[in-house]
């Protein structure tokens, strides 16, 4: 495919055999990287019992959060070091490299003795392997996203930078596929022993099917097309970021661009599957297949935005899926809750428990990457409470006063696991409710109206995903230069995913502990939409009209 007929096309063509080609394949490799990055979500609770000693339940939902959030936190790392790879080296060879070291960690992961068997080693193990997850993701989505660009025509680049934006969403969707395939077709007790290792070994499979499709393609025609006529950078990271003109660029992209579009997707994705499984307290088979019927039904508006996006530009339609997000997350949320566990909502409206405590003893409950370790009384309660799922109000009390739990005015135990249970008497539902809905095949999902409300509920979530995710690529391809594309592109998106996105359930747990609200968690995504919104607003430039090709030479 030539240069000149990628950058001025004729309108509406067909996609060639080529295009078509490229789309599949980098598509493809990313939707298996996400696959194996998702899993250590998924199956949390396995990871937790496997790798973390004891039964302290606090303790592993930690090192969970932790796990999950080590991956994102190195993401903007990887971002930097591939970014300048590819921008050096080139596209293609630059995210063979990033799908090998994900393909091998996640394998690896699957391998791993558990804390029975290594001791400590075993968690850090874990680490390392997220660690090293975290770094490849960094430098694959903007290699992809770029190499797709590239090669599409000027009046199609949402289109067609749409369908790498659906790999992260089919990526999850995938693996909740293998999971609840393997939850079905054995028993618990096996699944939980050695079962649950089966989809991370299954990437290795993956992996090799990944390597020999991206090895069918050539350079991007753009990155050639540069080489060719000698504009390369030297030095793309500070060409990218040590020059104001270009890091201004970045900044606005990151704070008017994919910080609200990171909140906004792992809201609708990740966090309300955490909150069906950790706060609503639904089981993990009913809240997989109700996240992955949504994720079927919503995934081809990634594709319908792309679209709309060379109709009518980027900004419009990601500034939009961040406003009406921020203003509908607490009534969906609401309904959502008192769907999936009305018992629990009734509780909080009528079961008033309050804490008395003296300030000096209770600390910030920020903990976002779970490493803090908390032992005053006051602290240990409330993260038990909110663990739990129990609202309650704190108050201050005199001076070096013990701390005092009361329900409904009556005096009840300061122990964390008594004061539960004594919740739990007064019309809190205990884990295993049968109020709580349960609906753990395909055919009952279905079939009944509460689990049909969740989805209806959890599709509308998924939009706004494919409203601000479906133009993101498009939009940060055309912000930069081909000599620092990949570089620059990668940094401002994995800052906001990996870490405004990455860190939004540890963030809104610390912030539901905190409160006592299990609804207040969902503060954080609302005002990072919102400052998304004035930002982008304001300062965020309409790209879907650039020839990215025009700046080469500058």
């Amino acid at each position: 495919m030539s240069t000149a007929s990628i950058a001025a096309d004729g309108k509406a063509r067909p996609m060639t055999k080529e295009e078509r080609k490229v789309i599949v394949a980098s598509s493809a490799g990313t939707v298996f990287e996400w696959y194996d990055f998702y899993l250590a979500g998924s199956l949390a609770a396995n990871i937790a019992a496997t790798f973390v000693p004891g039964t302290n339940d606090t303790a592993k939902f930690i090192f969970v959060l932790f796990g999950f959030a080590a991956g994102f936190a190195v993401r903007p790392f990887g971002a930097l070091f591939f970014g300048r790879l590819g921008d050096l080296i080139g596209r293609k060879y630059t995210f063979l490299v990033t799908m090998t070291i994900m393909g091998i960690a996640t394998f690896v992961i699957g391998l791993l003795p558990g804390f029975d068997t290594i001791g400590y080693l075993a968690p850090a193990a874990f680490i390392i392997c997220r660690l090293l997850q975290g770094l490849a993701l960094g430098g694959e989505y903007g290699g992809a996203a770029t190499y797709v660009a590239e090669h599409a025509p000027q009046d199609r680049r949402g289109f067609y930078t749409s369908w790498i934006q659906t790999t992260a969403t089919v990526g999850l969707f995938l693996s909740l596929i293998v999971i609840l395939t393997l939850r079905l077709s054995m028993s618990p007790e096996a699944f939980n022993a050695w079962g649950w290792r089966i989809p991370f070994l299954v990437s290795i499979l993956l992996l090799a099917v990944s390597i020999w499709i991206r090895l069918q393609l050539a350079e991007s025609p753009a990155f050639q097309k540069m080489k060719a006529e000698g504009t390369a950078s030297k030095a793309p990271l500070t060409e990218a970021f040590g020059r104001w003109d270009n890091a201004k660029i970045a900044l606005i992209a990151l704070l008017g661009g994919t910080a609200g579009q990171a909140v906004v997707w792992y809201t609708g994705q990740f966090y309300a599957l955490f909150f069906l499984t950790q706060t609503l307290k639904v089981d993990g088979t009913t809240a997989n297949l109700l996240i992955a019927v949504s994720l079927l039904i919503g995934t081809p508006f990634f594709i319908f935005f792309g679209w709309l996006s060379d109709k009518i530009g980027r900004k419009s339609i990601l500034l939009a899926g961040c406003l009406i997000a921020a203003l509908t997350y607490f009534p969906l949320f609401t309904m959502l809750a008192k769907t999936a566990n009305p018992k629990l909502i009734n509780a909080t409206e009528t079961v008033k428990l309050t804490l008395t405590a003296d300030p000096a003893e209770c600390s910030v409950l920020f903990d976002p990457v779970g490493v803090r370790t908390f032992t005053k009384p006051c602290d240990v309660i409330r993260r038990t409470l909110a663990t739990s799922s129990i609202h309650y109000d704190l108050v201050p009390g005199p001076a070096g006063s013990p701390l005092k739990a009361t329900i409904n005015g009556a005096d009840a135990p300061s122990v964390p696991a008594e004061l539960v249970g004594a919740a739990i008497k007064a019309g809190y539902p205990a884990p295993n409710d049968a109020t709580i809905l349960k609906t753990p095949s395909v055919g009952e999902v279905l079939s009944n109206s509460r689990s049909l409300t969740a989805i209806g509920i959890l599709f509308i979530l998924v939009i706004f995903v494919t409203m601000v995710y479906g133009p993101i690529a498009a939009l940060l391809v055309e912000l930069f230069p081909t000599r620092i594309r990949y570089s620059g592109m990668s940094l401002p998106y994995h800052i906001g995913n990996g870490w405004f996105g990455g860190f939004l359930p540890p963030t809104a747990f610390a912030i539901v502990a905190a409160s006592g609200n299990i609804f207040a968690g969902l503060w954080y995504p609302i005002i990072v939409a919102l400052m998304t919104f004035v930002i982008g607003l304001l300062l965020l430039p309409e790209t879907k009209n650039r020839d990215i090709y025009a700046d080469d030479s500058k």
